[in-house]
């Protein structure tokens, strides 16, 4: 049997973005040994590319603001598929978690009187979002990294976990490999804290980095935890588009949230013709009232004026982009125009260092100057791991998860601002409920089974032994052919032909991965970890597929060509998707029912 590191701990936090840093916080703070794997190196977590904001209602700029608002919103927003109980917790505690990173020095773009400065974005009722310039995310990991490592707890960098471990139905330890060199490893855990992200490099254009393979999504299914509401998949409006290295990175929301607007190749403002009659009220289609909030923006002043179009919901935005471009109306390379350079230049640069800054490095584009060419990216799942709401733990006893790879918290789909919102507050709920089971657990000690670890090395050298044959796959060509597949199929438009027709194409193309093979040696191999990525990336993508052609709805980021009307009945289920032997079994399994007390909210005319 190859020979392997072993290193034990109470709670083992796989993932180092905002979520996992603040689970492995909380652990450790309630006095338990953690554990920190991250896939890359500490610091470099995707959560540095959340760039607009930090959604909490500390009504610090529109006074009206607070929790209930903030619920309303986001359950709005996620068109009732939200877990009510998630989206009421953290409404009501992402002020204290924003306050919490300030007094641990995060440094907060200020108001005149000395307080968090918070802006607009699309979807919420009021200035919610919390900033740094557009590098909020850069400043979470930064001082959620500080705070960390003043803990005590190991960190296992550039360390990809590829196996859960169980004793019985319990968690009892992680089976993985350091990347930069193949070395095996063995984690000893009485609990395990997901916090791996999202699935996004299974689709051609995204504005998710190398890390998000659908890791933590794949080691739950096969642990035997269920993934809910997997359809809903979240396209940001406004990716680059041009040139074609840099196709799909991140435009934040927050150019819009300070007054840039989206047009067409004939100059119009074309949001105005996408917005739903429900939401047509909340939004100026007059100029000069769009012009007085633009304004009031800038001078950083409250204002009775409407919002502009381009600040609907995300999914609404994405579709308008996208039928702009299809029916012949979009910009030299496939977009749109977003612009904001009818400011004052000065501004724009302070008020977005990273756009200005990401445009002119990589498209030579001022966009003080003129406008930038944006599309729709994906960006974001909705859906993951079914947790409960108040531990993060799911059906796994010992498994917990929290972040993007859980599921129930946005609904069908995620305002704005409120992921980075989500990363610290189920991140700490996660590390509590964590550390809580391992206290119950007392001292009984868990067993891990040396079959289950040979199985694990077996499994990860069969690429090498795979590579020897005459009919091996290059991995990096199957990944192309993933991506082909979702976008073509499975992309911001569905109908049943498209999605029986992928279904069958991701069926075939299972048999191509298991084939993927791999030569050389593990050190420096990358070849050999996308083979690894490629399994975790295919119950994902058959996960979503599935789970969109059983939704005959349209409904948030769904959206079915087929079925464009909402079903009320659907909103009453999740779509829930778990391994039965080598089969995936999709159920439809009933929602929470939301209190009364909750739903009188949604009557209240300040809240609508």
């Amino acid at each position: 049997m190859a020979n392997y590191e072993v290193h034990e701990h109470d709670v083992l936090v796989i993932g180092a973005g905002g979520a996992g840093l603040r689970a492995a916080i909380e652990a450790s703070a309630q006095g338990v040994n953690v554990g920190l794997v991250c896939k890359s190196l500490l610091g470099k977590a995707h959560t540095v590319m959340a760039e607009g904001g930090v959604a909490a209602a500390l009504a610090n700029v529109d006074e009206q603001d607070d929790w209930k608002v903030h619920f309303v919103d986001t359950m709005n927003g996620g068109k009732g598929m939200n877990n009510w109980r998630m989206a009421q917790l953290h409404a009501q505690e992402a002020p204290e978690r924003v306050r919490e990173l300030e007094r641990w020095g995060a440094v907060f773009d200020r108001t005149k009187e000395g307080k968090i400065l918070q802006r607009a974005f699309g979807g919420h009722k009021y200035k919610r979002l919390c900033h740094v310039g557009d590098r909020t995310g850069l400043e979470m990991i930064r001082t959620l990294q500080d705070q960390g490592i003043h803990r005590g707890f190991n960190v296992y960098m550039e360390c990809a976990v590829t196996k859960l471990l169980k004793d019985g139905d319990r968690i009892s330890g992680a089976f993985g490999y350091y990347r930069e060199d193949g070395r095996y490893v063995l984690f000893k855990a009485k609990a395990i804290v997901l916090a791996t992200g999202g699935v996004g490099k299974a689709f051609t254009v995204t504005s998710n980095s190398w890390e998000y393979t659908a890791d933590g999504q794949a080691l739950a299914y096969d642990a035997g935890a269920d993934l809910i509401d997997m359809e809903f998949v979240q396209f940001h409006p406004t990716g680059m588009v041009w040139p074609p290295g840099v196709r799909g990175i991140l435009v934040t929301e927050g150019v819009r949230g300070e007054g840039g607007i989206l047009t067409n190749s004939e100059k119009k403002r074309f949001m105005r013709d996408y917005l739903p009659e429900s939401t047509k009220s909340e939004f100026s289609v007059d100029d000069e009232e769009s012009k007085r909030w633009v304004e009031a923006a800038i001078a950083g002043q409250k204002t009775d004026a409407k919002r502009p179009p381009e600040l609907s919901t995300r999914d609404n935005v994405a579709r308008a982009i996208y039928t702009e471009v299809k029916e012949g109306r979009g910009s030299p390379h496939g977009g749109v125009f977003l612009d904001i350079s009818y400011q004052d230049a000065a501004r724009v640069r302070k008020k977005l260092p990273s756009m200005y800054h990401q445009f002119k490095d990589l498209a030579d584009v001022d966009i003080t100057a003129g406008p930038m060419e944006v599309g729709p990216t994906m960006h974001y799942i909705m859906g993951g791991i079914r947790v409960e709401a108040d531990t993060q733990q799911t059906r796994v006893p010992g498994l917990f998860a929290a972040g993007e790879c859980s599921g129930g918290m946005h609904g069908a789909n995620r305002l704005g601002g409120n992921s980075l919102s989500d990363l610290i507050v189920f991140g700490r709920l996660a590390g509590l409920g964590a550390a809580e089971y391992v206290k119950g657990l007392g001292n009984n000690a868990l067993a891990i089974n040396n079959d289950h670890i040979e199985a694990a090395i077996k499994e990860m050298d069969e690429p090498f032994e795979i590579g020897k044959q005459a009919d091996a796959k290059n991995p990096y060509d199957i990944q192309k052919e993933l991506n082909q597949i979702m976008s073509t199929y499975v992309g911001i438009f569905r109908n049943e032909e498209d999605l029986t027709t992928g279904i069958a194409k991701l069926k075939n193309l299972k048999e191509q991965v298991k084939k993927a093979g791999v030569k050389g040696s593990k050190v420096f191999n990358p070849g050999w970890h996308m083979c690894r990525d490629l399994t975790n990336m295919m119950i994902a993508s058959e996960a979503i597929a599935h789970s969109a052609l059983s939704r005959k709805e349209s409904r948030g980021a769904h959206s079915r060509l087929d079925f464009t009307e909402l079903d009320p009945e659907l909103a009453k289920f999740n779509t829930s998707i778990s391994k039965d032997g080598d089969a995936m079994k999709l159920e439809k399994t009933a929602k929470p029912v939301m209190p009364e007390e909750l739903k009188e909210l949604f009557a209240k005319k300040e809240t609508k």
